[in-house]
């Protein structure tokens, strides 16, 4: 009979295990788990602290007995792997209810740890007002110093996924919230110009916002900034996780540099019979096939039921991490997939990007609200390799649509065939990923010129080039860029005398859709023309990013 070990009951561990048993009835299969909890979830710790689920016993998805009863699994908690001999296959163990000693012979080891929250080092991250969230116990605790001491505010030390998502929740349990952001924007996954809608949104709710600012140390209920301080009555580090693998460095399983496990594509590590799951693992980018840290709880998983696979006698790889993630932040919804700006340069990948800005539905029927998409495809092969959204209803399944079509290959041309569900409640006849598509077949067949937010301040205002806004007079009331001349779109035809065609002419609308159709009346007519890419809206997001909007323009599409 075969004996399988798992280090670490959640995520990847919990599901190897379910695995491994409806593969093979007759294995013996133990989880060793250091806290407490076997198989909760991980991700929803944060809505349990902000009151949205209010019932602690739904944080976990199993327990010692429900793994035993239905899986006939030895799940336990509170014992600690503290060694592995691969020489005689096995693992010393120490029960942390009575502080014994034990060992367990395996054939198959499966290293399922984690990652762990990362503390920086600087004076006063120890005190009894900081806290970090991990696990159950940590949001008990974070739980009970609310209800307790009863904390007016808190600085959030970090604005990853969990850092906007523990903000959100400290805010909506009543506190006054600021969160702190070494880089200058929000949620990395994000390039600046899709994040400055975000930073706007989240100042709105109330939340402060102290970007390109580091902490140097936190005395007592003051932290102490780069630049400046803030007074808080408790403080959450969310400055991101690091692989939690010492036991696996100490037995000679092959790390990075990092500290992550380097296992091949059936999740084995370079020691025989042992294999390595979840975010302590180093992965494949998808995209550009190198090594990366992703932590997510979904290629966490599926990499469970590989090495499970395997152990059984089943073929089956891990193809990569992509990094497909989806944030809720109060009513507004942000999710990424696949590459950014940043990581598309360091890839040295020759890309090219666009914006659109659709409703969710039919605008005819009620409740559509826009959503901001950004997408960039491979020049060479017109293959998406990354895209992000940031909107309100619908957000999730347009993101889910762009990671599939990443995962098989698809171009960005592509988008343009896909047959999407349509009813006025859901969708329109033209769905947000169909626009991207046509947007994009436009920009790559050459019937659209682009030039983007970044290169407005450096257009000739000496007359070398013609500066175009096409909104309405009411639009242009609100804001505009110095230098562009206004004819609205629907006056255009009648006011092409007073565009010269001896220039290059740069145009904007509210969202790029109106300047589109400008710019073919232009070429149409034997005009050179470029359209702003994402348009005002996108334009005047990120200029003036730390204003809230003041007004919404129903007739601006």
């Amino acid at each position: 009979m075969m004996k399988t070990i798992i280090i670490g009951g959640v995520a990847g561990g919990a599901t190897a295990a379910a695995r491994l048993r409806r593969l093979d009835e007759k294995a013996e299969i133990i989880i060793l788990e250091r806290g407490e909890y076997v198989s909760f979830a991980n991700c929803g710790l944060p809505y349990y602290i902000g009151g949205v689920i209010t019932d602690r016993e739904d944080l976990t998805l199993q327990t010692p007995e429900s793994f035993k009863a239905r899986f006939n699994i030895d799940v336990r908690v509170l014992n600690e792997a503290v060694k592995i001999n691969p020489d005689t296959k096995i693992v010393t163990i120490k029960n942390l209810r009575t502080g014994e000693t034990y060992e367990e012979p395996y054939d198959n080891l499966i290293l399922s740890m984690g990652a762990e929250p990362i503390r920086p080092n600087i004076d006063g991250a120890d005190g009894s007002n900081v806290f970090t969230l991990r696990n159950i116990p940590d949001t008990l605790k974070i739980k009970n110093y609310i209800d307790t001491a009863k904390p007016r505010s808190a600085v959030v030390i970090g604005g990853g996924y969990i850092g906007v998502e523990m903000a959100e929740n400290l805010a909506q349990a009543g506190l006054k919230v600021a969160i702190v952001e070494l880089a200058d924007h929000l949620i990395a996954p994000l390039d600046f110009d899709m994040a400055a809608d975000v930073h706007r949104y989240i100042k709105s709710k109330g939340i402060y916002l102290h970007l390109n600012n580091g902490v140097k140390a936190i005395n007592g209920n003051t932290v102490i900034l780069q630049n400046g301080e803030i007074t808080a009555d408790m403080i959450l580090l969310s400055v991101g996780v690091r692989p939690e693998t010492a036991i696996a460095k100490d037995c000679g399983i092959e790390l990075n540099q990092r500290g992550s496990i380097i296992a091949n594509n059936k999740m084995q590590t370079n020691i025989p019979d042992i294999y390595a799951v979840g975010d302590a693992v180093e992965v494949e980018d998808f995209i550009t096939k190198k090594p990366a840290f992703i932590p997510l709880a979904g290629p966490a998983n599926k990499q469970g039921r590989i090495a499970a696979d395997n152990i059984a006698g089943y073929e089956s790889v891990y193809t990569g991490t992509q990094g497909s993630a989806v944030l809720k932040l109060f009513d507004m919804t942000v999710a990424t997939t696949g590459l950014n700006e940043k990581t598309a340069k360091a890839a040295g990948i020759d890309y090219d990007k666009t914006y659109t800005y659709s409703a969710s539905h039919a605008t005819y029927y009620p409740g559509a609200a826009q959503m901001s998409i950004k997408a960039l495809w491979d020049k060479k092969t017109l293959k998406i390799i990354g895209a992000q959204i940031v909107g309100f209803d619908g957000v999730d399944k347009r993101m889910d649509v762009l990671a599939t079509a990443i995962r098989f290959g698809a171009k960005i041309t592509d988008l343009t065939t896909l047959e999407l569900c349509y009813a006025p409640p859901f969708s329109s006849a033209k769905d947000p990923v169909n626009m991207l598509g046509f947007v994009a077949e436009n920009i790559v067949s050459g019937k659209l010129k682009q030039f983007f937010w970044q290169d407005v301040e450096n257009l000739a205002r000496d007359g070398t080039v013609f500066l175009l806004d096409t909104r309405t007079p009411f639009e242009v009331m609100q804001g505009k860029i110095d230098g562009f001349v206004n004819i609205p779109l629907d006056e255009l035809r009648q006011r092409l005398d007073e565009i010269p065609k001896d220039k290059p002419v740069y145009v904007h609308c509210h969202s790029g859709l109106r300047s589109y159709l400008a710019c073919r009346i232009l070429t149409g007519n034997g005009y050179d023309c470029y359209n702003l890419a994402g348009g005002w809206r996108l334009y005047e997001s990120v200029i003036n990013e730390r204003t809230v909007p003041e007004y919404s323009c129903k007739d601006c599409k």
